[in-house]
């Protein structure tokens, strides 16, 4: 039986290029984009390690206005409104389309795991048009513990019925795929431009450049050796 393949989606899956326009306008430079995702990743985790839940959205609004205040700038609520549904209207990334689409055609089950909001995740694959790719979207939200805490991981595993060694996540973040392969998942790392396996770490079976070549080494691995219950 092959193993599910269960994708992150904010810049997996989406890329986050497509507020550049919303940060130059706000800020003058679409390179607070960035920052303002790395602090948005940094507060959730702050958020997750002390026990204190609150939503990827709420998350992100916060981080905008750590941004603003660092830049002195004072962010209207209509801006912030503004890059925060931006959020959900980002473009796929050039090879997603056909690599899901390869992984669907030889068989394998996918689905998606993402810190959004249910909500917020249905909305984002949609308008990118990958809904159905996936036979379940899933929400870190639904267990109140963002990833990589180990408890979204086996929800999914849960939720789709398999055991969590059955589970690949693929992931463009090295703590994304850190978490998954601690919580007895395997793994696969996209290499997005800027991303990088923590060395500290051990290395998942599937590493790729990009979507193409992470899909090739997964078809492979599902032909050479199969997971088997």
């Amino acid at each position: 039986m092959a193993r599910v393949c269960v994708f992150d989606v904010n810049e997996t899956l989406l890329d986050l290029g497509g507020l550049d326009l919303e940060f130059t306008r706000v800020f003058g430079t679409p390179a607070l984009r960035q920052a303002w995702f790395t602090q948005l990743l940094q507060s959730a985790m702050v958020s997750t390690i002390t026990g204190s839940y609150s939503t990827f959205g709420r998350i992100g609004a916060s981080a905008l206005d750590m941004i603003a205040a660092r830049q002195g700038i004072e962010l209207r609520e209509a801006d912030r409104q503004a890059i925060l549904a931006g959020m959900r209207r980002l473009p796929p990334h050039a090879d997603v389309h056909a690599g899901l689409q390869r992984l669907r055609d030889a068989g394998i089950r996918l689905a998606a795991l993402t810190n959004s909001t249910l909500e917020v995740a249905e909305e984002q694959l949609r308008n990118a048009g990958l809904t159905a790719y996936f036979e379940q979207i899933l929400s870190a939200d639904t267990v109140r513990r963002l990833k990589p805490a180990p408890e979204p991981y086996h929800m999914a595993a849960d939720r789709l019925a398999v055991e969590p060694s059955m589970v690949r996540l693929v992931a463009a973040h090295a703590w994304d795929v850190t978490g998954a392969l601690r919580a007895g998942c395997a793994a696969a790392f996209v290499g997005r431009p800027g991303q990088v396996l923590d060395p500290l770490v051990p290395r998942p079976d599937v590493v790729g450049s990009n979507m193409r070549e992470v899909v090739d080494q997964i078809l492979f691995c599902e032909q050479v050796a199969p997971f088997s219950a």
